[in-house]
């Protein structure tokens, strides 16, 4: 079963809405409907039987007796969406009571872990003030962007001479979720300086994973232009 009783073909629906409305008719409390509520889809349903044999029936097959089956497909239809709404938000109601009534059990979302894997940090090229950067995966296939589960990466700096023991230290530089970006380093940044960049995978969920281990350039000289800001 890959969908509600409600949608398919006709023979499966009518024979659907029948099993459905046998179960509902006096097990209604377990399945967190009403008694009215029973009765009326009972209703909908003894038309639903009724016209769908006198539309399959060649002696009574009409376009009259055609339209009245299909109206009553989809009286049945809407009834029964409203009450698998009630159903599914009753939750004493098990995932086999479901599937007995030709209802799909609960989906089940299974969490996405926190990235586990460091990615590969490149440099490609730094241009003045402007770095050029590939983020990726490891493995060979991974060469153009994220690994799954990952939105995007984070990547930061540290000036220094050696990168710091505490990542607090670092500067957060943004959020990519493009392999290659740019990074554009101020004015305080001295010229020549020694500048390390690191970055970590960052799941849906805002986790982080194991950060990759830092990547050093120089910072060339001249000062950032205004339209380059």
């Amino acid at each position: 079963m890959s969908r509600n009783f409600y949608f398919g073909k006709d023979a499966d629906v009518v024979a659907g809405s029948s099993n459905f409305a046998s179960l509902i008719a006096t097990g209604f409390a377990s399945y967190g409907l009403s008694s009215s509520q029973s009765t009326a889809f009972g209703l909908l349903d003894t038309a639903l039987q009724s016209a769908y044999s006198t539309s399959i029936e060649p002696s009574t097959r009409t376009p009259v007796a055609v339209a009245a089956k299909n109206l009553a497909l989809k009286n049945m239809r809407a009834s029964a969406v409203q009450l698998s709404k009630i159903i599914y938000a009753t939750n004493t109601v098990t995932d086999d009571m479901l599937i007995g009534l030709g209802l799909l059990p609960r989906s089940t979302r299974t969490p996405i872990p926190a990235p586990t894997e460091a990615p590969v940090l490149e440099v490609t090229s730094v241009v003045g003030r402007v770095v050029n950067i590939r983020v990726h995966g490891a493995a060979p296939d991974s060469k153009r962007g994220k690994i799954p589960g990952a939105v995007q990466a984070n990547v930061y700096s540290f000036v220094g001479d050696a990168p710091p023991d505490d990542p607090r230290a670092y500067h957060f530089e943004g959020g990519t979720t493009r392999a290659i970006s740019k990074i554009l380093f101020p004015n305080t940044v001295a010229s020549g300086a020694t500048v390390w960049l690191t970055a970590c995978w960052v799941s849906g969920r805002g986790e982080s994973g194991p950060a990759c281990q830092a990547v050093p350039f120089t910072l060339q000289g001249g000062n950032v232009l205004p339209e380059a800001v």
